[in-house]
């Protein structure tokens, strides 16, 4: 009987361990602000938001990343707090004139990473936008060297900017191109 009792009762501990396991942590900052949100360690592993996002006018290539929390939102919807998107910023190789160099897709060939973007939405994280005629809803913004730890050099209000007529795609460029290459997906 105790030989049982001993089996039922490690049973037991063993599902509480792996049922807290799957209880996410309290998260240490509660509130971020532009240039404050980190490059999340593993984004790589995340569903791809888009790839090879071809810039011409930046000669540019971009892979996005949404971490799993936006990827469950449906067309129509405002992404959830808590969503984050991850844009990686390659350099386009370049031929011995300066134009970009494409492969036999035409697209452009990913060179040197640049920078890495980080965009998201938490409750009240766009409250403390300054002017106010850029405040994204809650959506905040930061920008990193390739390392991912260096702050770049540029302004998340050019990133604000850029995406304030987006209001009604809840701020999200290429909102419609990566609803309808999910739907193809499924």
């Amino acid at each position: 009987m105790k030989h049982i009792k001993s089996i039922i009762t490690i049973g037991v501990v063993a599902i509480t361990m792996v049922a807290c396991s799957h209880i996410p942590p309290t998260p240490l900052v509660t509130s971020y602000k532009d240039g404050e949100l980190p490059v999340p360690t593993g984004y790589e592993s995340w569903p791809k938001f888009l790839s090879a996002v071809q810039r011409p006018e930046v000669k540019q290539v971009r892979e996005i990343y949404i971490n799993p929390i936006g990827h469950r939102t449906k067309m129509g919807e405002s992404f959830p707090n808590g969503t984050l998107t991850v844009m990686e910023i390659y350099k386009a190789l370049e031929s011995s004139d300066g134009s970009p160099l494409k492969s036999s897709d035409g697209n452009f060939i990913k060179g040197e990473l640049l920078k890495i973007a980080v965009m998201g939405k938490g409750a009240g994280w766009g409250d403390s936008v300054t002017p106010a005629e850029l405040k994204n809803g809650d959506w905040i913004y930061s920008i990193y060297l390739a390392d991912a730890k260096t702050t770049a050099p540029d302004n998340t209000g050019a990133c604000r900017a850029c995406h304030l007529p987006l209001t009604e795609k809840d701020y999200i460029f290429r909102y419609d191109e990566y609803f309808e290459k999910r739907a193809k997906q499924q």
